[in-house]
């Protein structure tokens, strides 16, 4: 389990990052704390591999505890989760060996592919001791590379496959009975626009079978998994 600490000023913003992580398997949270000295003692106590950082807090500034943490050698790899997008913040960050930045305020997709990306990355280093040219290449450099022979296909554009993946486990979960955007949208906490594009898509494909209710108020779509065909989507993740 990779093992996560928020650092985050804001308490309903850290409930969000909390609930979030909670949501993506291989992660377990480390603990919350709302400013740059309880970081600080923290670190000194505890075993973290993830740092999920704000910039603005009271006191010391995200970006000042990033610069200690680099210049005291502390192996913790760090995601920026912060409203500061002008660009010298950005910069300074990413020169500093950000894994990622995310500008508030983001939505659970987004916070999702940045952390599969980081779990990607961090497997590699668990299992190989010495890596070649093509490991950094495609698995760290540029993205992951696939097993030889796998057959893949792409997603349409704004679609991600780890935001998919999290999207079919809880359509899975629903053991086969009807189910709306809505209901998709409340188990991941992503938003209904973007959850509407994924079941669309998962019916062009014929993976799901969409239905329309008339009631009261604006009609209502209803899916069904085609549990046949689900083996396809493996070909998008």
């Amino acid at each position: 389990m990779i093992k996560v600490l928020i650092v985050e000023d804001d308490p309903m913003v850290a409930e969000f990052n909390k609930r979030y992580l909670k949501e993506i398997s291989g992660f377990s949270l480390a603990g919350i704390v709302h400013n740059v000295k309880d970081a600080q003692e923290f670190l000194e106590k505890e075993q973290v591999d993830l740092l999920l950082l704000d910039v603005y807090m009271p006191g010391m500034n995200g970006l000042e505890l990033l610069q200690s943490i680099r210049e005291s050698k502390i192996a913790v790899d760090v995601i920026l989760i912060t409203a500061a997008a002008d660009t010298e913040k950005v910069q300074k960050a990413l020169r500093l060996g950000v894994a990622d930045y995310l500008i508030k305020p983001f939505e659970f997709e987004r916070f999702s592919q940045a952390m599969e990306k980081y779990k990607n990355k961090s497997a590699i280093f668990e299992e190989k001791q010495v890596l070649k040219q093509e490991d950094l290449d495609e698995r760290i450099l540029h993205g992951e590379k696939r097993p030889s022979g796998e057959l893949t296909q792409t997603l349409p554009k704004g679609l991600t496959p780890s935001t998919l993946q999290n999207i079919i486990n809880v359509i899975k979960s629903k053991d086969g009975t009807l189910f709306s955007t809505d209901d998709i949208a409340e188990s991941t906490y992503i938003s209904r626009v973007s959850v509407r594009k994924y079941l669309k898509y998962l019916t062009q494909i014929g993976i799901l079978e969409e239905s329309l209710t008339y009631g009261i108020g604006r009609p209502v779509y209803f899916y069904t998994l085609k549990k046949d065909k689900l083996n396809q989507v493996s070909m998008y993740l």
